[in-house]
Order: structure tokens, then sequence, then C-alpha cells
């Protein structure tokens, strides 16, 4: 019976060939659109799921709270992880992470390699996460301060096939480490992603105690926020309960006004990747907006597949009557319907299939992931299955009911009963589908509007004809590196600070000025360390005062911004107000004008720019632009002459700006790539709607022509009706658009606007679109021959 099912359906769909390629297509296109943005927001949810402790597993966050305003740091000091598991009973384990570039070369039988993605850890690391080593013992990995774990490719690039056990490695901090483990590569979605991991008791017993914190030891110092730290908890545990219990561990040790109402935030490990650490969502806004995309799209194709059937019925009723007249049952007829629909979404899902085998290096490419497809593995059955489920649903079963409950006496005659059998129900849902249309359409523009404003926004610095590199060893020759590369043609102004303009998030609380208020004491503020002539090179504005003079006063003077003076309540003019920071007691002596030094996502905080000879890092080279490569090449053979171990690595400003938004312009590609795809999946539809009008009217159409009616008069009777469907779904897209879209751009702290003329446009482009599509096929019905459509009729 099966069998015969299937016959049935393989025949219908060679008897009417132009719209099976129309069906076959349409739910091609749609379901390949939706595999790939559901593989894409599968990875993304995927992230850190591979642990085996994953439900209990949290990072921590202090949270600060002092008025309305709670600062929340992303990192701890060090000792919080050695009391918690000590004295928190929820406490099942801890472990500290932190990066590590104090040794980036490393020699191995006169091998020299470059490897910067390198951390420390402590031991209970590999216990806690599921990292699985290949050689070594996850409960002893190190087995001493001096010992390193390898990432399986990083072992094959130092020893090649050799054992690497027991090997040792120099490295450019004079230090020798000895291969104690060898670990599988972290996966690409994990959100810690590592090739080199060390001992973190190496910082316990070498730290620098000379500095700003002092002469306390590492698993004493509570002051010092620079350390990820994650717990692991028992099963059941309260993770509210145990951030509350450390924050009073932490008051036990370090009583102050700062921490008087300090709690700790425990931050599911699952939720790094996609939240910030105050618990808003970061990159889930954009996950669940393909996620919706997806179902879109995959409504749009079988809203296509749904009106097709329904309004070929007609064709189909004296089938279904003699079928029925003879004796087939109405779960009979139901059954080969539904086979019908089931033989065409296999034959669509193997296109579909083979679509997305030839464009997944380029949706890999657009996207920035590195997503395998396979379609026999379990992520992509699951997605395929739940395709197919919701396919069958929502294109399968309502014709399948429609066409199978035809009173067989009234379907003779054709007359037909039932929902769709005016075409009312197919008119919804061609409404529905250019609402989902003008949706994207809209999106699209906007996300491209904001990507353009972000580009052309006014930053507060002069980006262009700007590289940056780290120095290195440039760092204690820096006033004889600075002088002989002023000397070079095509250079104009050379700078330095211990901080990256583009991407700042170095920041302190120990700030105190005239006039704090007790509810300041926990103000933290953003900190950039920069050479005198930091503000004439980049090209920041000063807005009061005349900023660092030259002279040995720079040491214990400060520039703020705007922002700086707004929020700690300075008053007009700033500049000669007492300000005390990490201790050095100095005087404003300049404001500058607010700019840009994190990502637009967030607001301009306030900001402390100090002279400071011993916090240097990058130096900045302006060029004129044309002479720009005689610049780089100077640089360089500067570079050679100080680093002779190390690769010249820069890159320019306005470069490093635009990976700030990669991930933004990724989804702004996705995005124009999918809602295209959408527009041209309903106007398939559309097509085969108004073709099947066509052939309907083929007498009326003889007819009127031969009473004189032209090709205007027949398109406009064939269209009309489409047209103002298409109008109905602009009207019902564009306040749901508006919603949409205007929470989208909550997400960024500086934004464009929602313009009137973005719906225009997009109501406007998708009744063009439709136009072109309806007026083709009515043109060629209007065409016709009537004395032969009559003669055949």
């Amino acid at each position: 019976m099966i069998k015969n099912y299937f016959k049935i359906a393989l025949r219908n769909l060679r008897k009417s060939k132009t719209y099976s390629f129309i069906n076959i297509t349409g739910l091609s296109a749609g379901l390949a659109v939706s595999i790939l943005l559901l593989l894409w927001v599968n990875d993304e949810l995927s992230y850190d799921r591979f642990n085996v402790n994953v439900a209990n597993l949290y990072k921590l966050a202090p949270k600060f709270s002092d008025g309305s305003n709670p600062t929340i740091f992303g990192t701890t000091p060090a000792p919080v992880a050695v009391y918690a598991k000590k004295e928190i009973p929820e406490v099942q384990d801890a472990c500290r992470v932190t990066e590590d570039w104090t040794a980036s070369v490393f020699v191995y039988n006169g091998k020299k390699i470059n490897e910067w993605h390198n951390c420390r850890v402590d031991p209970s690391f590999f216990s806690m996460f599921t990292y699985p080593l290949i050689k070594g013992n996850p409960q002893h990995p190190f087995t001493d301060a001096h010992s390193v774990v390898l990432s399986e490719t990083t072992a094959r690039k130092f020893f090649g096939d050799e054992d690497p056990m027991g090997k040792v490695l120099k490295a450019d901090d004079k230090k020798l480490y000895t291969v104690t483990g060898v670990m599988k590569d972290m996966p690409e979605n994990s959100s810690i992603k590592y090739n080199m991991v060390f001992n973190f008791e190496m910082l316990e017993k070498e730290a620098d105690t000379t500095g700003y914190y002092g002469s306390l030891p590492i698993d004493a110092n509570w002051g010092q926020y620079n350390y990820d730290t994650y717990v692991l908890l028992k099963p059941g545990a309260n993770a509210i309960v145990a951030g509350q219990k450390m924050g009073a561990m932490h008051r036990r040790n370090q009583n102050s006004d700062f921490n008087k109402n300090l709690v700790y935030l425990l931050n599911r490990l699952t939720k790094i990747h996609l939240y910030a650490v105050d618990g808003k969502e970061q990159g889930m806004m954009i996950v669940r907006v393909f996620f919706i995309v997806a179902v879109i799209v995959l409504l749009i194709a079988c809203i296509n597949y749904v009106n097709l059937i329904t309004a070929r019925a007609m064709k189909r009723s004296k089938e279904i009557s003699l079928r029925k007249i003879v004796g087939a049952g109405k779960a009979g007829l139901f059954l080969q319907f539904l086979s019908e629909s089931l033989l065409t979404f296999l034959i669509a899902l193997v296109f579909a299939t083979g679509i997305i085998y030839l464009v997944m290096p380029l949706f890999n490419d657009i996207s920035g992931k590195n997503i395998s497809f396979k379609p026999w593995s379990a992520d992509v059955l699951v997605v395929y299955g739940i395709t197919m489920l919701a396919t069958l649903l929502l294109a399968g079963i309502y014709p399948a009911i429609t066409l199978s409950s035809f009173r067989p006496l009234e379907a003779m005659k054709g007359k037909l009963s039932g929902i769709g059998s005016k075409g009312g129900f197919r008119k919804v849902l061609v409404v529905v589908q250019f609402s989902f249309s003008i949706i994207l359409i809209t999106s699209t523009i906007i996300i491209g509007k904001q990507l353009k404003y972000i580009r052309e926004k006014n930053l507060g610095y002069d980006k262009q004809n700007v590289f940056s590199f780290w120095m290195r060893n440039i760092n204690d020759h820096y006033d004889a590196s600075k002088a002989e590369l002023l000397q070079q043609p095509g250079i104009l102004g050379v700078t330095e600070s211990g901080v990256d303009i583009i991407s700042n998030h170095a920041g302190s609380s120990d700030i105190d000025w005239d006039g704090k208020r007790p509810d300041q004491q926990t103000f933290d503020i953003s900190q950039m360390p920069v050479e005198r002539n930091f503000l004439e090179v980049m090209g920041i504005k000063l807005a009061e005062g005349k900023g660092f003079t030259g002279t040995q006063a720079d040491s214990t003077n400060f520039i703020l911004n705007e922002t700086a003076i707004k929020l700690t309540g300075i008053k007009e003019p700033a500049v000669g107000k007492r300000l005390t920071f990490h201790g050095i007691k100095g005087m404003i002596a300049g404001v500058v004008k607010d700019f840009h030094f994190q990502d637009m996502h967030k607001e301009i905080r306030p900001l402390l720019m100090q002279y400071d000879k011993q916090w240097r890092g990058k130096m900045y080279v302006r060029t004129t632009g044309k002479d720009a490569a005689k610049a780089l090449a100077a640089t360089e053979r500067l570079w050679k002459k100080y680093n002779t171990d190390y690769a010249f690595d820069y890159t320019f400003l306005d470069s490093d700006f635009n990976d700030l938004y990669k991930s933004d312009t990724h989804v702004g590609v996705l995005f124009n790539c999918f809602a295209l795809l959408a527009i041209l999946i309903s106007c398939l539809g559309l097509f085969g709607l108004i073709t099947f009008t066509a052939e309907s009217k083929v007498k009326e159409i003889g007819v009127r022509k031969v009473l004189g009616a032209g090709v205007p008069h027949i398109v406009a009777l064939l269209s009309k009706d489409f047209l103002v469907l298409v109008a109905i779904a602009a009207t019902i897209a564009f306040p749901i658009a508006w919603y949409g879209l205007n929470n989208f751009l909550q997400g960024y702290a500086y934004r464009t606007n929602i313009s009137w003329w973005v719906f225009a446009a997009a109501g406007t482009t998708t009744m063009l679109v439709a136009m072109l599509t309806v007026s083709f096929r009515c043109v060629q019905a209007a065409l016709a021959n009537p004395v032969q459509s009559l003669r055949t009729e």
C-alpha cells in the first residue's frame, strides 16, 4: 500500500512538471537556508556544553553596589578561588585562569617557534573542565611550577612525531619549561581557547611584589582583580547563596568601604559566550534573530507549497471523487496526499543537502565560522529531523486534510467546499508570506544603515594612516627609537600607550578627588597610560586646559574625559582640581573631549590619562599615507635591531577598528543573503499562483480579448488582487519591523535612527519585485491567441 502511495505521488510529480519544479525549488532553497541558519544557531548555543560538569560550572564576577549604578568586574582577585574551595560549603572545586604573555618564543633543538595563545591555570583545571589529556595525568597535570601542557597541534608543531613528554622548551622569558602533558585541541565552541597551558604556581612563586600592589603574595592580595575564576558547585547547590557567602568571605579578609556591599555573581559557563558579566544579552539577541529568520524562510517555502497544492485542488477534484466513489476512504486519501508531500520534501531535502555542500565554504567565510557539515552527524540529523517535522506539519497535513475532505458529487460538478475553496485562505498565506519578506528587507536596510553609521561616526580621534605594534624590547629604547623614526620620510608622528586605543579595558576604582560622595566609593574609571604627545599625534581634542606640559610635573598631572568630569561631579573649571590615583597625589591638567576607546555597543566610560614611563607597550606611528610603505620599512628595520627573535607584527588602526565589528558585519552580510533568498522564494510562489490563475482563466481571457480587451486590461485583471495583498502585507509588516528593529538597536549605545524612508524603500522594493513577477506571466497570458484557447477549452 505504501509503495503504491509513493508510485502515485511520483506519477503526479511527473505529470505537473512546472508546479513540481516550483514546489521542489522553493522547498529546496527554503530548507537549505533554514538548515544553514539552524546549524549556525546550534553552533552558537553549543559553546562550552561539551564539558561533563557543565551544569555546575560557573564563572565569578564581583559586583559592587553603591547607589543605583552597580559596578561589575569580569575578573577577580587570586585568593578567591583558594578561600572559596576551603570555606564555602557549596563549592566543590575552583580554578583560576589568566592569559600569559611573558613567553611567546620557544626554542627546541635550535628551532624557534612563536606561540601567543598561552595561559596559566591551577591543576584543577583539567578535572573541572573536559579538555582530555592524550598524554599525562589529568589529576596531576603539572610536576612543578615550570611544567607545561601542550595542545595536540602545538606538540606536533614543536616535536613532529617525537614523544613530547619530558621534553624541555627554552622560552624568551629565560626560563625552561618541561612538557608534562598533551591535550586534545580545545574545541572551536569553547570560550576558553589556548594552545599552551602553564602552571599557575609559577605566578605565586615569582610574582613581582615591588609594584603598586606592594609586597603581598598573590594568594593574599585581595585588591588585584586580574584573574578569571571558575567554580564547580556541588549538585543542588544554590549559586546565589554561594555568591553571597563569597562576598562575606572577601570582606572578612579585606574589610573596606569599597567592598562593603560586595557580592559575587555566579554566571553559568554556558552563558559566557552570549551574555555580558551583568547578565545582559550580547550575542543572544543575534541568535534569536537568526532562529526567527530560519523559521520565517521555512514558513515562506511551506506557504508556497500549500498555496500551489490547494490552488490546484480543482484539477484533482475529479480524480479524488472517482477514488471516493469506488471505495477509497478518507484515511487512505489522507495518507496518499501526505506521501506526496513527504516525497516532495525528501527530493527537496536531497537538493538542499547538495546546495549546503556547495555553499558551506562560502557560508563559513561569510559567517566567520568553521562549521563542518556532515549529514550523518548527530547535530545535523537533529536539525534535519526538526525541519522535516516542521515542514510536514506546515505543508503536508493541511493540504492532505483539505484534499481528502472533498464531497465527491460536488467535486464532480466542479464545486469545491471547505477551507480555501474560494481562495481566501490562500490570500491570507500570501499576505503572511510577503509580510515576512518586507520585515526582512526592512531589517537588511537598518542593519546596513547601523554598520554605515559605525564606520562613519566621528570617533574623537583620527584613525587614518596610523599603524601600531607592541614594542617588546623597543620599550627599553623608546626615546632613541622615536627620534630615529621621526627622521624617516613618510612618518608624521610617533607616540605610545600602555593600552590599545581601539579596545581599552584597563580600569581602577582607586581614585579620589575633592567632593567625592559616599555613594561613589566604588566609582570605576578606565585608565590609559600615554606618552606626552599622545593627544597631538592621535588627533584628540582638549575641551579644557593644556594637558601635559613636557615638565617633571607631568608625572602627577592627570587628564580626564568629559564623561569622567560629568559622573564625578567635579565642577568646572576642572583644571587645577586635586585628584589622587593609585596613591599618586596630583591635579587635573586637562579635560579631553569624549572619544571612543571601546566598541560602540558600550557607552563612553569615564577615562583618566596619565604620563607613565613604566607602563608602556604599544607604539603608534602616523604616516603620510602615500609613503606608508617607506614608514613601515623603516620601522621594520628598527624592529629587527632590538627584536631579532620576533617577527614584526603590526596592524593599521582602521583595520583594528573594522575587526571590532567583524561579527556585526558577518550578521549584516548573512542577513542580506537570506533576505534576498526569502524574497526570491516568495516570488517563486507568487509566480506559481499567477501561472495557475492564468491557466484557470484561459477561456475568460479569450472571450475578453475577442470582445476587444487589450493587454493592459488583461494584465490588470490578473494582477490587481495580488498587488493588493502585497500592500496589505506592507501595512501589517511595518509596525512589527519597527518594534523588532528598535529592540535590536538598543544593543548599541550609539545607533542610527529608524527613518520613514526605510519602510517606504522596503515596501516599494517588495511591490516592484511582485509586479515584475506577476506582470511577466500576465503579459504572456494576455498575448496568447484567443482563437486557440477558446478552441481547446
